[in-house]
């Protein structure tokens, strides 16, 4: 399957961050791309920099207008597209969602992001309402898409549960960077964190691991830190956590590559993962703690 996928800065003027995305979606297609994955919050800036209530007033209806500014995109293109938008599901309440759109443009289906971090610069819980779809993969005419967003990445159980519910592939959109008053021990230490687990992920599971994340600085508009370096670095993994492809650290890129699916099968085959799991023995999973 060809996939492509648009890795982009963005800034306040969210027409320009369409226009990008449109742009990447575009060259993808003409490159002759079945598959292409967008960043996370592809319209705007990482509002979660700081809590403010006036970003609220970014988040749009699902459907509404973002929705079928990228169903046209789909249809035009004939592409399945992965987005991540900011929904507005009701006064209060809202979510960090991922919309999938089939090649005719219809919604294919969503997943809302699970995991909601809290951290200096990520200050995320303040504006999503964890989601409350599962893990469950949306089936496309290119095949069951496990797509889960950002932070959700750090974690095994997610992937795992997408796997075993027959995604064939594992989509993370993305927003991170390195917040600026990080040493840089620190900042080498968090990128090979992030690089490496997504890739055990592809190596446990014997699926292709597609990350994309946004490139550049944002500033925080409040002043209190110096902004977050996004760092890019979009990457494809293969079943067995193979580095197919890896994006620039401070460019935009649209970018197409071939990833056999039917490597899933043979992976599989020698790595018996699934086969050898002690689903007897895993209660303990489901505590918080095992004190």
């Amino acid at each position: 399957m060809k996939i492509g996928f648009v890795q982009q800065s963005c800034s306040t003027d969210k027409q320009a961050n369409i226009d990008k995305s449109m742009t990447g979606i575009a060259e993808c297609a003409a490159k002759g791309a079945e598959l292409v994955v967008l960043q996370e919050l592809h319209c705007g800036i990482y509002f979660c920099q700081a809590e403010e209530t006036g970003m609220f007033d970014l988040a749009e209806t699902i459907p509404g207008p973002d929705t079928e500014i990228f169903a046209a995109a789909a249809k035009e293109y004939g592409v399945v597209l992965v987005t991540s938008l900011f929904e507005k599901r009701a006064p209060g309440v809202y979510h960090n969602t991922a919309v999938v759109f089939e090649k005719d443009g219809s919604i294919a289906g969503k997943y809302r992001k699970m995991h909601i971090p809290d951290d200096p610069a990520y200050y995320e819980k303040f504006y999503f309402t964890p989601g409350d779809l599962g893990f469950n993969p949306i089936q496309t005419s290119v095949g069951k898409l496990g797509v889960l967003v950002c932070w959700d990445q750090w974690y095994p159980e997610a992937a795992r549960l997408m796997a075993l519910a027959g995604a064939e592939i594992l989509i993370y959109p993305t927003a991170i960077g390195w917040e600026s008053t990080d040493d840089p021990e620190e900042k080498r230490r968090q990128h090979d964190a992030w690089f490496t687990i997504q890739r055990g992920h592809a190596v446990a599971n014997g699926l292709p691991v597609i990350t994309v994340n946004r490139v550049g600085h944002e500033p925080d508009w409040t002043g209190v830190t110096g902004g977050i370096q996004f760092w890019g670095q979009s990457f494809i993994a293969g079943p067995q956590g193979e580095v197919l492809f890896q994006a620039s650290p401070d460019k935009a890129e649209n970018v197409v590559f071939d990833v056999d699916k039917s490597r899933t099968e043979a992976v599989r085959r020698i790595w018996p993962f699934f086969r050898d799991r002690r689903i007897d023995h895993y209660k303990g999973l489901t505590s918080r703690y095992l004190d």
